[in-house]
């Protein structure tokens, strides 16, 4: 309440900045329960509990056998997603969504089993439940919000709990379990659209069609008698078995928006509906940065090329691209890309201020992005794609400057301290640094692509030479040590980064004019597209901000 009444005195006296900038909201509450050693111990405690429902419930031979077995099972599951899966296993939210999703499937499996032995619905047989009951659903969830991995996770264990839940444990429910899981993973690795669900679905359907056939769940079919064959009966246990597979695929794209909004998880699907270049501050970006504009376009593409290369999230490298230099919007004829060419700004100021200028924008960008309500990952590629790196231009003008006093204030006879000293600390950015492999590609893709501009004859060579020293530079000052790239992947990625550069910056033939035979131009200036013949002396690097 007292700061707020002295900030509002400052800003009247024209001492403060009446504006406020947004900060992320931290509950701390959630963060603690993310991690609740005791909260994960619930969870699988309810989890055994909903076993002991769905096992005893219903007419079983030897349940308590089929019950230690589930059990054994859980061991296992646990035991296995806490070795090859321990970021999941340390999040309470990711092992919820595992074991909820597969309890979902296992009650769902259990409910029709139920209905179609009770006769309550009268045209559901008993056979009919082998045909309706959705053993791809677990699977397809996971894959798609989790992974490959956790979606052969999904299907190896609610395939083994499923046919504990029927009686005995049951040969064909397991293996059409496992096919048709392994299937639905196999479809949906990289799932971009929504109709790509619908037709790993349609594959599942027929996989499930194909094994109900092979162990007699469909028919019987009398191959030496046609006519005594009952086709009406088998063209509906096809249409189940094959509608089983659509139909779960349809009510999982219908589940997925609720549960990336619950788990805070962001598919393919939802990147690729955020790369609309339609976006209010991207449409701000073409007319108020148009060259930022461009520069981002570009690193999307060199970040995209090098994801795939090492298999990150390409999808994520290209929209986080788009915006990772939106707080450019706040000052954008400070950045050399969208610089007036009559002036350079950065004549009139300091390099202190310069430096502040440019260092602001990550903070911007991250205001804008929290006011526009962008995805979390976007904000955090924001904030972390320049790391703790130093505005080296402004830092080495500032060292000039101070080297420039001294000799001024020998001759001046003034004192060595009266002269303030250059901090470094001043010239960085406040970080953090790279936290992920996708956050990093676009940190090096926003260099690489800045610093290409400074080339006034890309060859190869230069190219190589270009790319390889600024990796360097990046890993010598310690910007990649938090991230989970390799080295292998670095040189990878290099690799990817010179081959999209000399596809981009190739240069054109420089057409004489009609009825001429000179290849210059009519202004004199070189042929050469990449020369920098309009930017002031005085303004610096493109790479420097």
């Amino acid at each position: 309440m007292f700061e707020f009444l002295h900030r509002t005195r400052l800003v009247k006296r024209g001492l403060a900045s009446g504006k406020t900038r947004r900060r992320r909201p931290s509950n701390e509450m959630l963060r603690s329960l993310e991690n609740a050693p005791w909260l994960k111990v619930t969870i699988f405690a309810a989890f055994v509990a909903g076993l002991a429902l769905l096992v005893f419930s219903g007419q079983q031979q030897e349940p308590t056998r089929n019950f230690v077995f589930a059990l054994l099972l859980l061991a296992t599951a646990v035991a296995q997603l806490w070795v090859n899966q321990p970021k999941t296993f340390g999040r309470n939210s990711r092992v919820f969504l595992v074991f909820g999703i597969i309890y979902l499937q296992l009650g769902m499996t259990k409910l029709l089993f139920a209905l179609c032995n009770s006769g309550v619905v009268a045209s559901l047989k008993p056979e009919a439940a082998w045909l309706i009951a959705p053993y791809a659903f677990a699977p397809l969830v996971l894959c798609v919000l989790l992974g490959r991995n956790h979606g052969l996770y999904g299907a190896v264990f609610v395939s083994l709990w499923s046919s504990i839940l029927v009686g005995k444990i049951d040969a064909p429910i397991l293996v059409i379990g496992l096919i048709s899981g392994f299937t639905a993973v196999l479809l949906t690795q990289q799932v971009r659209r929504r109709s790509r669900l619908i037709r790993a679905g349609l594959f599942v359907g027929l996989a499930i069609w194909l094994l109900s056939l092979t162990f007699g769940l469909i028919g019987p079919i009398n191959l030496f008698n046609p006519v005594a064959t009952d086709w009406s009966m088998i063209g509906i246990q096809s249409a189940l078995a094959i509608g089983n597979g659509i139909v779960t695929a349809m009510v999982v794209g219908g589940a997925l928006p609720i549960l990336e909004q619950v788990f805070r998880i962001t598919t393919d699907i939802s990147w690729l509906e955020a790369s609309d270049l339609n976006h209010p501050l991207l449409r701000r970006m073409t007319i108020e940065a148009p060259g930022t504009y461009h520069h981002s376009l570009v690193v999307a593409n060199l970040a995209e090329s090098a994801a795939e290369a090492i298999g990150a999230n390409a999808t994520l490298c290209r929209v986080c691209s788009y915006f990772h230099d939106v707080g450019k919007l706040v000052k954008p004829d400070y950045f050399t890309e969208n610089m007036n060419f009559e002036r350079n700004p950065h004549d009139d100021l300091a390099p202190t201020m310069s430096a502040l200028i440019i260092i602001a924008h990550v903070k911007e960008g991250v205001d804008l992005a929290l006011k526009h309500g962008l995805n979390q990952q976007v904000i955090d590629v924001i904030q972390q794609h320049h790391g703790t790196s130093l505005v080296f231009y402004f830092y080495n003008r500032a060292l000039q400057q101070h080297e420039d006093a001294r000799a001024g204030g020998k001759i001046m006879k003034m004192r060595e301290e009266d002269i303030p000293e250059v901090s470094e600390e001043s010239f960085r950015y406040s970080g953090p640094k790279p936290q992920t492999r996708e956050s990093a590609i676009i940190s090096l893709a926003d260099m690489v692509e800045s610093a290409s501009r400074s080339l006034e004859k890309p060859t190869p060579q230069k190219i190589e030479q270009l790319v390889t020293e600024l990796i360097d530079q990046r890993l010598a000052d310690h910007q990649l040590d938090e991230c989970e790239l390799t080295l292998r992947e670095l040189r990878t990625i290099a690799e990817r980064f010179r081959f999209t550069l000399m596809n981009m910056l190739h240069t054109r033939i420089a057409y004489p004019k009609e009825g001429k035979g000179s290849t210059t131009r009519e202004d004199g200036a070189r042929p050469d597209v990449m020369a920098a013949t309009n930017r002031p002396a005085s303004a610096p690097p493109v790479s420097a901000a």
